[in-house]
Formats: C-alpha cells, sequence, structure tokens
C-alpha cells in the first residue's frame, strides 16, 4: 500500500515535466528530421515536396554554410582556451587569502547575468563609437577604430565579448573544485617543498578534473552554440565574415524561406555538437582522480 502511495507521489512530480518536456524537445526534434528531407519555404499553405537527402548532400557545396563552419571552429576553439584560462585564474585568486575576494567574486559573475543580446549591443557600441572617438582624439587611428568593420578583428569581438561574458560562470565551477581538495593535501605539499607551479600543475589540476571535465563542456557547447552575441554585436557581417553556424541556419529558415534545408543544416550542426561534446567528456572523465 505504502509502495503504491509513494508511486503515486512519484508520478504526480515526474509526470507533467515529462510531458512539458516531450512535447517542447522531443516532439520537435523528431519533426526536424522530418522536415529536413523535404523542400519547404514553412508557409503552411505551401506544398512540402520530398527530396529525400539531396538537403544533406547539398550542404556540402555550400560555401556559406562550409565558411560558417570555419569561423565556428575557429572561433570557439580561442572563446574555449581563453575562457577557461581567465576562468581558472579568477577562481585561484579569490580562493586566495586577498581581501576583496568577495567582492571580486561578485563583480566577475555579473557579466553572466546580463544577456548575452544586451550585453552584444553594449559592447556594439564600445567597438564602433568608442574607439573610433578614442583614434580620433590620440591619433592612433590604426589600433582604435571600428573593429566591426574589420572581417578578422570583428571576429575577435566575439570572442572577447563571450570571453567578458563566461569566464566568471566557469570561475564559479573551478572555485567548487578547488575548495574541494582537501587542505591536508595543499599542507603535504608544501612540506615537501612543493612551490606554486608544482602544487598547480601536478595537485591543483589533477584533483579538480572534475571542474574541468563540466566547465570544458559547458564553454565547448555554448561557444558552438553562439547566436545572441553574434546577432547583436555583428549580424554575421562585415559581408558574412562573422556568420556562425547558427546564424547560418537561422538566415537559412527566416531570411531565405528554405525551412527543409535549414533543418538539414539543424540536424548536421546537432550531430556535430553531440559528438565534439561527447568525445571531449569520455577523454577528459579518463583524467579525473577520485578524492
Amino acid at each position: 500500500m505504502r509502495k503504491k502511495k509513494d508511486m503515486l507521489w512519484y508520478l504526480l512530480f515526474v509526470l507533467p515535466l515529462t510531458l512539458v518536456f516531450i512535447s517542447v524537445v522531443i516532439v520537435p526534434f523528431f519533426m526536424g528530421i522530418g522536415y529536413s528531407f523535404f523542400s519547404w519555404d514553412g508557409m503552411p499553405l505551401n506544398p512540402k515536396i520530398f527530396v529525400g537527402l539531396d538537403n544533406y548532400l547539398k550542404l556540402f557545396s555550400d560555401q556559406r554554410f562550409l565558411t560558417s563552419a570555419g569561423h565556428t571552429l575557429y572561433y570557439t576553439v580561442l572563446a574555449v582556451v581563453i575562457i577557461n584560462i581567465l576562468g581558472f585564474s579568477f577562481a585561484l585568486i579569490v580562493t586566495s587569502k586577498l581581501k576583496l575576494r568577495n567582492l571580486g567574486r561578485t563583480m566577475l559573475f555579473m557579466p553572466y547575468l546580463i544577456g548575452g543580446l544586451i550585453l552584444g549591443y553594449i559592447w556594439k557600441f564600445i567597438f564602433s563609437d568608442m574607439l573610433r572617438s578614442v583614434g580620433e582624439m590620440t591619433g592612433l587611428t590604426h589600433i582604435f577604430f571600428n573593429w566591426l568593420t574589420d572581417p578578422d578583428l570583428a571576429l575577435v569581438a566575439i570572442v572577447i565579448v563571450s570571453t567578458w561574458q563566461m569566464a566568471g560562470y566557469v570561475m564559479i565551477i573551478y572555485i567548487t573544485g578547488i575548495q574541494s581538495i582537501p587542505e591536508d593535501v595543499i599542507e603535504a605539499g608544501k612540506v615537501d617543498g612543493a612551490g606554486f607551479w608544482h602544487l598547480l600543475l601536478h595537485i591543483k589540476l589533477p584533483m579538480i578534473m572534475q571542474s574541468i571535465t563540466i566547465c570544458l563542456f559547458l564553454t565547448l557547447s555554448m561557444s558552438f552554440k553562439i547566436f545572441d552575441v553574434n546577432f547583436s554585436l555583428t549580424g554575421g557581417g562585415p559581408n558574412n565574415a562573422t556568420e556562425m553556424f547558427a546564424m547560418n541556419i537561422y538566415n537559412e529558415i527566416f531570411s531565405l524561406n528554405n525551412y527543409g534545408y535549414g533543418q538539414a543544416k539543424a540536424m548536421i550542426f546537432f550531430l556535430s555538437v553531440a559528438v565534439i561534446t561527447l568525445v571531449q567528456v569520455a577523454i577528459t572523465k579518463k583524467r579525473e582522480v577520485s578524492m
């Protein structure tokens, strides 16, 4: 009787969430797979023409899509490395005996609370009007100019904004890892004569591999999926030089009205992100140590 009552309580809490998850994630996902085999402009009254795998085959000759894939890979490598190095460095600083460490944690985490769209518009003003004004006042117009009009620097600008937003977030995860290291292990290392770098490379880093796994997974997946900062800061310009995967799919579906083709791109995008992040998790989990 008690088991039956527990089961009813379990269903009462789990069933509504399961239904919502199936409705907003599972069903649209499989509908998207289905649409990827059709040529359709997304208008309900217009016919859907079955084209089989043509949408997928077309991807390999779509130069704009392949270019956006290159931009995404370049951005992801830069962003993942810089965000994690800075996040870990911040975590080391605010877990030290610094007097202002609590204020530092708050200030470094705050950019994450601001949405990517708003951040993009704020930094758009900084990279365009503000830098140009500084260049005119100082005469250093070869450094201080509108970065968003330069194809290479515009991509770097997206990396800077993403780093500013995400470094504080991964810092929190690294702080949790650092604080979980037993104090006696650190003390034993110091007694044995280990310096700062020896402690960092041979004790702290191996013992926070769980945090590194989580941070790499989050930054990898978020970097691949970046859309809001890309949309608000550069809009994919200049001349599509900063168009990423997600923005390319958005433009294909909502600007060019190629709904079926855009869905095929989305499926390839999903598979790419899933495979890369799963490989990363598998590699880094092997290096985790239990405490």
